[in-house]
């Protein structure tokens, strides 16, 4: 999957986490549209995909615990492409902290385990599905405010630190793969400001233009992912492309 291949030649199958997320289900319908995917395998919690269609299978998955994360992985065949795109950033009760007072030890640890440890889940159930041998992607939706160098502005502890974490388990993961499974492209992805219900309560502020739709983002990011290969493998990448600072 070099930078000059618009389109793999063989048929793909992708594995979707949190597929029924504003995200994961704008990735879904894209991806349906790509003439080279075969089979979409999503997963859904809280939310139920309220949809189906002939070649997308849905699984009930609790992305923090490892036997649901195992027991899934399990019934997935060879998988070209493995998107994360689940993550919280707020809850009934919890909102992103706006001073070191308002931090919640079982927020932190929720957002850690959402964020941070499914990706690292995934990967260690999934990697068999990758011996195939041919280009593969695995990929997680990271967030710029992950990134140490560009914090500028504070707060929002929990998902700064969690998806800081996400950052580095995505580079950590590339330098092992590099060795044992050359052909994965590991990448996170940072899909800009998106109209999502994660994103809703903080959308006031968002410049003119910078508010992105689901079908938009995942576009751009399917894009990026195309655009990678190997030798690329283990870096932080915006929606346009841009390289970000860990």
């Amino acid at each position: 999957m070099g930078p000059d291949a618009s389109f793999s030649v063989y048929a793909m199958n992708v594995a979707i986490i949190g597929g029924s997320g504003g995200i994961g289900r704008a990735f879904i319908d894209n991806l349906l549209e790509q003439s080279d995917v075969s089979r979409i395998h999503a997963t859904y919690y809280n939310s139920e995909p309220g949809y189906s269609h002939r070649d997308v299978s849905w699984e009930r998955v609790d992305i923090t615990e490892e036997s649901s994360v195992q027991a899934w992985c399990e019934t997935l065949g060879e998988i070209d492409w493995v998107i994360n795109a689940a993550g919280i950033l707020h809850d009934a009760g919890n909102a992103p902290e706006k001073s070191i007072r308002r931090l919640d030890p079982g927020f932190f640890l929720r957002s850690m385990s959402v964020n941070a440890l499914s990706t690292l889940l995934i990967a260690k159930h999934a990697q068999d599905k990758f011996k195939h041998g041919r280009p593969a992607v695995f990929a997680a939706v990271s967030a710029k405010v992950g990134s140490i160098q560009d914090n500028r502005l504070g707060g929002w502890y929990s998902y700064r630190a969690s998806k800081a974490a996400l950052n580095m388990c995505i580079r950590t993961l590339a330098v092992e793969w590099k060795r044992t499974l050359p052909n994965v492209t590991v990448a996170a992805l940072h899909p800009g400001t998106t109209d999502t219900g994660l994103s809703k309560p903080f959308q006031k502020n968002v410049p003119e233009g910078k508010l992105f739709s689901p079908e938009y983002s995942t576009a751009c990011m399917i894009d990026v992912l195309r655009s990678l290969d190997p030798e690329r493998s283990g870096q932080f990448w915006a929606y346009d492309g841009a390289s970000l600072p860990w």
